[in-house]
């Protein structure tokens, strides 16, 4: 793939618990969370076939490609193609996030 594509977008609404639920779930039996721990939700999918979360659900279990842009087309990633991941949260004056998070699928051994 030549150039870069969006090919879903989510958000937290949909998650079923809040990240204070989360992490109370996490403590609730004596885990020791630190300040400077990172908690993660996980794959947020949304109810649209745009911000499903996974390339699973985006090819439907393979059945059903996914749009790349410039006529490429996957099912599945495949070796050598590139991932990034962006996030951020705001609100009412605020918007913290993080940067790009890139990775390169490899071949199997």
């Amino acid at each position: 793939m030549k150039e870069a594509a969006t090919i879903c977008k989510s958000n937290f609404k949909y998650m079923y618990w809040t990240m204070k639920q989360q992490l109370a779930h996490h403590t609730v039996n004596g885990c020791n969370v630190r300040p400077g721990d990172l908690l993660a939700s996980g794959t947020i999918s949304g109810p649209e076939p745009d911000s499903f979360g996974s390339m699973l659900e985006l090819s439907w279990k393979g059945s059903k490609t996914v749009d790349l842009g410039g006529g490429e087309t996957r099912t599945f990633l495949k070796d050598g193609d590139e991932v990034t991941l962006t996030g951020y949260c705001e609100g009412s004056g605020y918007r913290v996030g993080f940067g790009p998070c890139v990775g390169t699928i490899l071949p199997a051994l």
